[in-house]
């Protein structure tokens, strides 16, 4: 009996401690909502794309939008198969998985890209591509977006559009009014380069972190920050935890929509065109709604209780200043030249800054 009972106690303990584990991690929602409105088991190719984030923001939204639209203009050739949520892991391990061909696609967040792709670390220069307006004018500039998106052609792997989740700020658990304020939080950023450079040049200590990671850090302390976008912090509840947000807006947020060179060139050339076509016109599309639901997201976040914080002009100025550093760190691995590139400026960063109106 006793030892029966001590089985008992001991399930029952482990159910509990597994349902508040279950709680705190937040396990992801079921993709009911999301689930094609078609019988995917006849495709004759399959692609399978990763994101680490939640399909109600917009940019994300984007893989079941090309699924959709892929398996309507293919006739039902090519299913899309679509895992948000961080279902493959975070995106470093997730950009290897692609790289090894073990997946065929990613919208990876530009801050991970440069991991793979250094070159794709020039749209988080600080206040670069730093609004919608300017992000539009850099997907319209013609060959110098199109060697943006050969970032990753040496690693085997070819861009073919960006989708985006807004303007760059500071999420975090008290009022940050100053840099004075900023100094004392511990910022989460993603694990990349351009990030961490920046975050030392202003004279913070960053925490790098894979997006999975962080809701449990947040509840914990163990960071007491987010350097985000309002679209992500509200949709994605970190709202919940760091109740203020400060507007930067040093840098829109991207998703880059990278897939295999090898399983896309293993497709018929009619198909070839089709995706690419279909990755264009969803993209373009999905921009557009971005601009709205920033505007909205932030509202919504206002009516919760959230504080929106702006920081001095002067404070602004020095972060602009002591940013700067990093576009001079960073532009070699920005200016580099592989063997596939067909364009071949003397100075990449140079025109970009040129084309933005960039000015230090």
């Amino acid at each position: 009996m006793k030892v029966q009972r001590l089985a008992f106690l001991l399930t029952v303990c482990l159910i509990s401690v597994g349902l508040l584990v279950g709680a705190a991690i937040g396990a992801p929602p079921p993709l009911e909502a999301w689930k094609p409105a078609f019988d995917p088991s006849g495709a004759k190719y399959k692609c399978v794309v990763s994101n680490v984030s939640h399909p109600d923001i917009k940019g994300v939204y984007t893989g079941f939008a090309i699924r959709d639209e892929l398996w309507k203009r293919t006739n039902g050739q090519i299913f899309l198969d679509f895992k948000p949520f961080s279902m493959l892991g975070g995106e470093v391990e997730v950009l290897n998985q692609l790289q090894m061909g073990a997946i065929q696609g990613m919208g990876c967040s530009s801050v991970a890209a440069t991991n793979l792709g250094p070159r794709f670390g020039i749209v988080n220069l600080p206040f670069l591509v730093d609004s919608f307006e300017k992000l539009d004018k850099f997907v319209a500039s013609g060959q110098i977006f199109d060697h943006f998106l050969m970032a990753m052609d040496h690693q085997g792997i070819m861009g073919l559009d960006i989708t985006g989740y807004g303007n760059y700020g500071w999420a975090t658990t008290i009022p940050v009014r100053s840099l004075k304020d900023a100094k004392a939080i511990k910022f989460r950023t993603a694990e990349a380069a351009v990030n961490q450079l920046l975050y030392q040049a202003w004279g913070f200590s960053p925490v790098a972190m894979p997006w999975p990671d962080v809701p449990i850090a947040l509840k914990q302390g163990v960071i007491t920050g987010l350097d985000h976008t309002p679209i992500v912090c509200n949709i994605s509840k970190k709202f919940e935890d760091a109740k203020h947000f400060t507007y930067i807006n040093y840098a829109q947020g991207l998703f880059i929509w990278i897939f295999n060179k090898a399983w896309f060139n293993s497709l018929p050339a009619d198909l070839q065109k089709t995706f690419k076509e279909v990755v264009h016109e969803v993209c373009a599309k999905i921009r557009k709604e971005t601009v709205q639901q920033e505007a909205d997201q932030i509202a919504a976040a206002k009516q919760n209780g959230i504080e929106f914080i702006s920081l001095s002009k002067e404070e602004m100025d020095t972060l602009k200043k002591l940013g700067d550093s990093v576009h001079k760190k960073f532009a070699p691995e920005i200016n580099k030249l592989y063997p596939g590139d067909t364009y071949r400026p003397a100075n990449f960063l140079e025109e970009v800054d040129g084309l933005l109106g960039y000015k230090p």
